[in-house]
Protein backbone atom coordinates (compact mmCIF):
# COMPACT_ATOMS: atom_id res chain seq x y z
CA UNK A 1 0.00 0.00 0.00
CA UNK A 2 1.42 3.76 -0.66
CA UNK A 3 -0.29 6.56 0.69
CA UNK A 4 0.54 10.18 0.13
CA UNK A 5 -0.27 12.50 3.42
CA UNK A 6 -0.42 16.05 2.40
CA UNK A 7 2.04 15.88 0.23
CA UNK A 8 3.51 19.12 -1.51
CA UNK A 9 5.82 20.42 -4.20
CA UNK A 10 7.44 23.93 -5.19
CA UNK A 11 9.74 25.13 -7.74
CA UNK A 12 10.84 28.44 -6.06
CA UNK A 13 7.93 30.39 -4.93
CA UNK A 14 5.48 28.40 -6.92
CA UNK A 15 3.35 25.49 -5.89
CA UNK A 16 2.80 22.84 -7.87
CA UNK A 17 1.67 19.90 -5.99
CA UNK A 18 -0.71 21.54 -3.51
CA UNK A 19 -1.20 19.15 -0.42
CA UNK A 20 -2.05 15.95 -1.66
CA UNK A 21 -4.13 12.97 0.22
CA UNK A 22 -4.52 9.96 -1.76
CA UNK A 23 -3.88 5.69 -1.34
CA UNK A 24 -3.42 2.98 -3.08
CA UNK A 25 -4.40 -0.23 -1.80
CA UNK A 26 -2.48 -3.55 -2.37
CA UNK A 27 -3.06 -4.91 -5.48
CA UNK A 28 -4.74 -1.55 -7.06
CA UNK A 29 -4.48 -0.56 -10.33
CA UNK A 30 -4.64 3.49 -9.74
CA UNK A 31 -4.97 5.43 -12.28
CA UNK A 32 -4.06 9.70 -12.40
CA UNK A 33 -5.16 11.62 -14.67
CA UNK A 34 -5.68 15.50 -15.56
CA UNK A 35 -4.97 17.99 -18.05
CA UNK A 36 -1.89 18.59 -18.44
CA UNK A 37 0.33 20.75 -16.22
CA UNK A 38 -2.30 19.07 -13.61
CA UNK A 39 0.53 18.04 -11.86
CA UNK A 40 0.33 14.06 -12.17
CA UNK A 41 3.57 13.49 -13.70
CA UNK A 42 5.30 15.03 -11.32
CA UNK A 43 3.35 13.71 -8.66
CA UNK A 44 4.62 10.16 -10.50
CA UNK A 45 8.23 11.22 -10.42
CA UNK A 46 7.92 11.95 -6.48
CA UNK A 47 6.58 8.65 -5.67
CA UNK A 48 9.49 7.36 -7.74
CA UNK A 49 11.85 9.55 -6.03
CA UNK A 50 13.20 11.15 -8.62
CA UNK A 51 11.55 14.38 -7.70
CA UNK A 52 12.07 15.81 -3.69
CA UNK A 53 9.26 15.94 -1.38
CA UNK A 54 9.19 19.64 0.06
CA UNK A 55 6.43 18.58 2.23
CA UNK A 56 3.96 15.72 3.66
CA UNK A 57 4.69 12.07 3.92
CA UNK A 58 5.13 9.35 1.06
CA UNK A 59 4.24 6.00 2.94
CA UNK A 60 5.07 3.04 1.16
CA UNK A 61 4.04 -0.66 3.14
CA UNK A 62 4.04 0.98 6.61
CA UNK A 63 7.48 2.88 6.14
CA UNK A 64 8.24 6.52 5.14
CA UNK A 65 10.70 6.84 2.24
CA UNK A 66 10.63 10.78 1.40
CA UNK A 67 14.49 10.47 1.88
CA UNK A 68 15.02 6.93 0.78
CA UNK A 69 16.98 7.09 -2.89
CA UNK A 70 15.30 5.93 -6.07
CA UNK A 71 17.00 2.07 -5.97
CA UNK A 72 16.20 1.39 -2.55
CA UNK A 73 12.32 2.14 -2.89
CA UNK A 74 11.85 -1.30 -4.35
CA UNK A 75 10.03 0.34 -6.83
CA UNK A 76 9.96 0.18 -10.93
CA UNK A 77 8.66 2.64 -13.45
CA UNK A 78 8.17 1.83 -16.71
CA UNK A 79 8.50 5.77 -18.68
CA UNK A 80 6.89 6.95 -21.79
CA UNK A 81 9.86 7.13 -23.92
CA UNK A 82 10.53 3.08 -23.28
CA UNK A 83 14.35 4.36 -22.53
CA UNK A 84 15.54 0.85 -23.75
CA UNK A 85 19.31 0.50 -24.58
CA UNK A 86 20.03 0.18 -28.55
CA UNK A 87 22.97 -1.91 -28.37
CA UNK A 88 21.70 -4.78 -25.74
CA UNK A 89 19.40 -7.73 -26.95
CA UNK A 90 15.41 -8.18 -25.58
CA UNK A 91 17.29 -10.53 -22.96
CA UNK A 92 19.95 -8.17 -22.05
CA UNK A 93 17.57 -5.56 -21.54
CA UNK A 94 15.11 -7.04 -19.30
CA UNK A 95 18.03 -8.73 -17.05
CA UNK A 96 20.02 -5.65 -16.79
CA UNK A 97 19.02 -5.10 -13.35
CA UNK A 98 20.03 -8.63 -12.31
CA UNK A 99 23.44 -8.10 -14.35
CA UNK A 100 23.72 -4.75 -12.12
CA UNK A 101 23.24 -6.60 -8.55
CA UNK A 102 25.80 -9.77 -9.73
CA UNK A 103 22.81 -12.61 -10.07
CA UNK A 104 24.28 -15.66 -11.86
CA UNK A 105 24.20 -15.53 -15.71
CA UNK A 106 22.27 -18.94 -15.44
CA UNK A 107 19.51 -17.53 -13.09
CA UNK A 108 18.88 -13.98 -15.24
CA UNK A 109 18.19 -16.40 -18.07
CA UNK A 110 16.21 -18.51 -16.16
CA UNK A 111 14.26 -15.01 -14.89
CA UNK A 112 14.51 -13.49 -18.07
CA UNK A 113 12.62 -16.61 -19.75
CA UNK A 114 9.86 -16.02 -16.84
CA UNK A 115 9.09 -12.64 -17.85
CA UNK A 116 9.36 -13.15 -21.71
CA UNK A 117 6.80 -15.85 -21.19
CA UNK A 118 4.47 -13.62 -19.47
CA UNK A 119 4.66 -11.09 -22.25
CA UNK A 120 4.84 -13.16 -25.37
CA UNK A 121 8.37 -11.74 -26.06
CA UNK A 122 10.00 -15.12 -26.21
CA UNK A 123 10.82 -15.18 -29.75
CA UNK A 124 12.38 -11.75 -29.82
CA UNK A 125 14.77 -12.66 -26.88
CA UNK A 126 17.92 -12.20 -29.53
CA UNK A 127 16.78 -8.89 -31.25
CA UNK A 128 17.70 -5.42 -30.32
CA UNK A 129 15.44 -2.50 -29.50
CA UNK A 130 15.51 -0.76 -33.20
CA UNK A 131 14.18 -4.10 -34.82
CA UNK A 132 10.63 -4.00 -32.78
CA UNK A 133 7.49 -2.27 -33.03
CA UNK A 134 6.12 0.09 -30.86
CA UNK A 135 4.15 -2.28 -28.97
CA UNK A 136 6.84 -4.72 -28.18
CA UNK A 137 9.45 -1.94 -27.01
CA UNK A 138 6.51 -1.13 -24.82
CA UNK A 139 6.29 -4.53 -23.59
CA UNK A 140 10.15 -4.98 -22.84
CA UNK A 141 9.95 -1.52 -21.25
CA UNK A 142 7.49 -3.48 -18.73
CA UNK A 143 9.71 -6.68 -18.69
CA UNK A 144 12.43 -5.02 -17.23
CA UNK A 145 9.83 -3.12 -14.83
CA UNK A 146 8.73 -6.76 -13.58
CA UNK A 147 11.38 -8.66 -13.51
CA UNK A 148 13.31 -6.71 -10.01
CA UNK A 149 9.75 -8.21 -8.50
CA UNK A 150 8.67 -4.52 -7.19
CA UNK A 151 6.41 -3.52 -4.91
CA UNK A 152 4.70 -0.92 -7.09
CA UNK A 153 5.07 -0.20 -10.41
CA UNK A 154 5.06 2.97 -12.03
CA UNK A 155 3.92 4.11 -15.54
CA UNK A 156 3.90 7.83 -17.00
CA UNK A 157 1.81 7.57 -20.07
CA UNK A 158 3.37 4.89 -21.64
CA UNK A 159 0.92 4.12 -24.44
CA UNK A 160 1.13 7.90 -25.49
CA UNK A 161 3.66 6.61 -28.48
CA UNK A 162 1.61 4.36 -30.38
CA UNK A 163 -0.87 4.51 -32.72
CA UNK A 164 -4.70 3.84 -31.59
CA UNK A 165 -4.84 0.01 -32.75
CA UNK A 166 -1.74 -0.36 -30.74
CA UNK A 167 -2.88 1.63 -27.45
CA UNK A 168 -6.58 -0.59 -27.38
CA UNK A 169 -4.07 -3.56 -27.71
CA UNK A 170 -1.55 -2.69 -24.77
CA UNK A 171 -4.49 -1.74 -22.90
CA UNK A 172 -5.28 -5.21 -22.82
CA UNK A 173 -2.21 -6.70 -22.29
CA UNK A 174 -1.68 -4.43 -18.95
CA UNK A 175 -4.89 -5.39 -17.47
CA UNK A 176 -4.05 -8.77 -18.30
CA UNK A 177 -0.46 -8.43 -16.80
CA UNK A 178 -2.03 -6.98 -13.85
CA UNK A 179 -4.57 -9.79 -12.79
CA UNK A 180 -1.37 -12.06 -13.42
CA UNK A 181 1.10 -10.63 -11.54
CA UNK A 182 -1.67 -9.36 -8.81
CA UNK A 183 0.56 -5.86 -9.10
CA UNK A 184 0.05 -2.60 -7.60
CA UNK A 185 -0.14 0.14 -10.24
CA UNK A 186 -0.16 4.01 -9.96
CA UNK A 187 -0.61 4.52 -13.76
CA UNK A 188 -0.36 8.25 -15.25
CA UNK A 189 -2.10 9.71 -18.34
CA UNK A 190 -4.24 12.48 -19.70
CA UNK A 191 -6.45 10.05 -21.58
CA UNK A 192 -9.65 9.42 -19.38
CA UNK A 193 -10.36 6.67 -22.33
CA UNK A 194 -7.19 4.94 -20.66
CA UNK A 195 -8.68 5.56 -17.01
CA UNK A 196 -12.06 4.32 -17.41
CA UNK A 197 -11.28 0.88 -19.49
CA UNK A 198 -8.06 0.14 -16.63
CA UNK A 199 -8.79 1.38 -13.54
CA UNK A 200 -9.69 0.67 -10.16
CA UNK A 201 -9.32 3.62 -8.75
CA UNK A 202 -9.03 7.14 -10.80
CA UNK A 203 -7.38 10.28 -9.04
CA UNK A 204 -8.40 12.56 -10.90
CA UNK A 205 -5.94 15.99 -10.90
CA UNK A 206 -6.59 19.47 -11.51
CA UNK A 207 -3.94 22.37 -10.46
CA UNK A 208 -2.23 20.83 -8.33
CA UNK A 209 -4.99 19.26 -6.54
CA UNK A 210 -7.37 16.35 -6.06
CA UNK A 211 -10.86 17.17 -7.75
CA UNK A 212 -11.39 13.88 -7.25
CA UNK A 213 -11.47 9.80 -5.81
CA UNK A 214 -13.33 7.12 -6.78
CA UNK A 215 -14.05 3.81 -9.08
CA UNK A 216 -14.23 4.94 -13.08
CA UNK A 217 -18.50 4.88 -13.16
CA UNK A 218 -18.68 6.25 -9.90
CA UNK A 219 -17.00 9.04 -11.18
CA UNK A 220 -18.78 9.24 -14.54
CA UNK A 221 -22.23 8.91 -12.70
CA UNK A 222 -21.35 10.65 -9.75
CA UNK A 223 -19.33 13.37 -10.45
CA UNK A 224 -18.00 15.97 -7.16
CA UNK A 225 -17.53 18.97 -9.87
CA UNK A 226 -18.33 20.44 -12.92
CA UNK A 227 -14.33 19.72 -14.15
CA UNK A 228 -14.86 15.82 -13.07
CA UNK A 229 -17.88 15.86 -15.03
CA UNK A 230 -16.74 17.80 -18.13
CA UNK A 231 -13.18 15.63 -18.01
CA UNK A 232 -14.88 11.99 -17.14
CA UNK A 233 -16.65 10.55 -20.28
CA UNK A 234 -16.28 10.91 -24.16
CA UNK A 235 -18.06 12.85 -25.84
CA UNK A 236 -17.89 14.77 -22.27
CA UNK A 237 -21.02 15.81 -20.71
CA UNK A 238 -22.93 18.93 -22.20
CA UNK A 239 -22.72 21.72 -19.69
CA UNK A 240 -25.74 23.98 -20.54
CA UNK A 241 -26.67 27.57 -18.05
CA UNK A 242 -29.88 27.67 -17.17
CA UNK A 243 -32.65 29.41 -14.84
CA UNK A 244 -34.05 27.46 -11.80
CA UNK A 245 -37.33 29.17 -10.95
CA UNK A 246 -39.94 27.14 -8.31
CA UNK A 247 -42.58 25.38 -9.92
CA UNK A 248 -44.65 24.23 -6.88
CA UNK A 249 -43.88 23.35 -3.50
CA UNK A 250 -41.74 19.94 -3.98
CA UNK A 251 -39.81 21.12 -7.89
CA UNK A 252 -37.68 22.90 -9.61
CA UNK A 253 -38.77 24.70 -13.58
CA UNK A 254 -35.33 24.69 -15.33
CA UNK A 255 -35.27 27.07 -18.67
CA UNK A 256 -32.27 26.52 -20.80
CA UNK A 257 -30.66 27.38 -24.02
CA UNK A 258 -33.41 26.52 -27.20
CA UNK A 259 -36.21 27.10 -25.83
CA UNK A 260 -35.45 23.80 -23.15
CA UNK A 261 -38.12 23.87 -20.19
CA UNK A 262 -38.82 20.99 -17.59
CA UNK A 263 -39.47 20.41 -14.34
CA UNK A 264 -37.03 18.62 -11.46
CA UNK A 265 -39.01 16.70 -8.59
CA UNK A 266 -36.37 18.41 -6.40
CA UNK A 267 -37.31 20.38 -3.33
CA UNK A 268 -33.85 21.43 -2.37
CA UNK A 269 -32.72 23.09 -5.03
CA UNK A 270 -32.28 27.17 -5.42
CA UNK A 271 -33.78 29.48 -7.68
CA UNK A 272 -31.32 31.23 -9.73
CA UNK A 273 -28.90 31.16 -12.42
CA UNK A 274 -26.73 27.44 -12.51
CA UNK A 275 -25.88 25.29 -15.04
CA UNK A 276 -26.97 21.32 -15.97
CA UNK A 277 -25.29 18.68 -16.77
CA UNK A 278 -26.63 15.78 -19.15
CA UNK A 279 -24.32 13.57 -21.03
CA UNK A 280 -24.85 12.38 -24.66
CA UNK A 281 -27.01 9.20 -24.06
CA UNK A 282 -29.46 10.78 -21.36
CA UNK A 283 -31.05 13.13 -24.14
CA UNK A 284 -33.51 11.38 -26.17
CA UNK A 285 -35.11 11.66 -29.73
CA UNK A 286 -39.12 12.04 -29.08
CA UNK A 287 -41.98 12.82 -30.42
CA UNK A 288 -42.65 16.60 -30.50
CA UNK A 289 -45.42 16.90 -27.91
CA UNK A 290 -42.99 15.23 -25.93
CA UNK A 291 -40.05 17.09 -26.35
CA UNK A 292 -38.40 19.49 -24.02
CA UNK A 293 -36.88 21.13 -27.12
CA UNK A 294 -36.51 21.06 -30.67
CA UNK A 295 -33.02 21.84 -32.23
CA UNK A 296 -31.17 21.87 -35.82
CA UNK A 297 -29.30 19.20 -36.40
CA UNK A 298 -25.27 20.54 -37.40
CA UNK A 299 -23.35 17.47 -37.46
CA UNK A 300 -23.98 13.64 -38.18
CA UNK A 301 -21.73 11.21 -36.80
CA UNK A 302 -22.52 7.80 -37.86
CA UNK A 303 -19.89 5.15 -35.69
CA UNK A 304 -22.41 2.24 -37.13
CA UNK A 305 -23.38 1.11 -33.43
CA UNK A 306 -24.41 4.68 -32.46
CA UNK A 307 -24.68 7.90 -34.17
CA UNK A 308 -23.89 11.25 -32.15
CA UNK A 309 -25.49 14.27 -33.40
CA UNK A 310 -24.24 17.88 -32.60
CA UNK A 311 -27.42 19.83 -32.58
CA UNK A 312 -27.51 24.01 -31.69
CA UNK A 313 -25.63 26.59 -32.26
CA UNK A 314 -21.80 27.31 -32.48
CA UNK A 315 -21.47 28.91 -29.46
CA UNK A 316 -23.53 26.23 -27.43
CA UNK A 317 -23.75 22.96 -28.96
CA UNK A 318 -25.20 19.92 -27.95
CA UNK A 319 -23.59 16.33 -28.51
CA UNK A 320 -26.63 13.30 -28.65
CA UNK A 321 -26.15 9.97 -28.42
CA UNK A 322 -28.48 7.67 -30.83
CA UNK A 323 -28.34 4.07 -30.82
CA UNK A 324 -26.93 2.53 -34.68
CA UNK A 325 -27.88 4.85 -37.59
CA UNK A 326 -30.41 7.41 -37.78
CA UNK A 327 -32.30 9.07 -41.10
CA UNK A 328 -31.23 13.03 -39.73
CA UNK A 329 -29.10 14.99 -41.91
CA UNK A 330 -27.86 18.77 -41.30
CA UNK A 331 -30.57 20.87 -41.20
CA UNK A 332 -33.74 18.48 -39.97
CA UNK A 333 -35.05 19.81 -36.78
CA UNK A 334 -35.10 17.15 -34.42
CA UNK A 335 -37.38 16.91 -30.77
CA UNK A 336 -35.48 16.12 -28.15
CA UNK A 337 -35.92 14.95 -24.67
CA UNK A 338 -33.57 14.99 -20.94
CA UNK A 339 -33.91 12.43 -19.08
CA UNK A 340 -35.00 13.95 -16.01
CA UNK A 341 -33.39 11.79 -13.55
CA UNK A 342 -30.18 11.91 -15.04
CA UNK A 343 -29.53 15.94 -15.01
CA UNK A 344 -26.60 17.04 -13.08
CA UNK A 345 -26.77 20.56 -11.36
CA UNK A 346 -23.87 22.73 -10.66
CA UNK A 347 -23.63 26.00 -9.40
CA UNK A 348 -22.22 28.73 -11.52
CA UNK A 349 -18.55 28.40 -9.68
CA UNK A 350 -18.82 24.50 -11.01
CA UNK A 351 -20.02 23.16 -7.26
CA UNK A 352 -22.29 19.94 -7.16
CA UNK A 353 -25.79 20.94 -6.09
CA UNK A 354 -27.94 18.02 -7.43
CA UNK A 355 -26.50 14.65 -8.78
CA UNK A 356 -27.96 12.30 -11.42
CA UNK A 357 -30.17 9.31 -10.38
CA UNK A 358 -28.68 6.81 -12.37
CA UNK A 359 -27.03 3.50 -11.64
Amino acid sequence: MIHLNNVRKFYGALEVIKGIDVTVEDGEFAVFVGPSGCGKSTLLRMIAGLEGIDGGDLVLNGTRINDVPPDKRGISMVFQSYALYPHMTVAENIGFSLSLKKVAPAEIRRQVGEVADILQLGELLDRRPGALSGGQRQRVAIGRAIIKKPSLILFDEPLSNLDSALRVQMRAELQRLHRELSATVVYVTHDQVEAMTMADKIVVLNQGTVAQVGPPMELYHRPDNEFVATFIGSPKMNILPVAMTRDGADSIRLAGPLGMTFALADASLPEGAARMGVRPEHFKVVAADAAHFVAEVAIVERLGVETYLTVGSIEQPIVVRVEGDVTFRPGDRVPFAADTAACHIFSTDGRILRSANVA
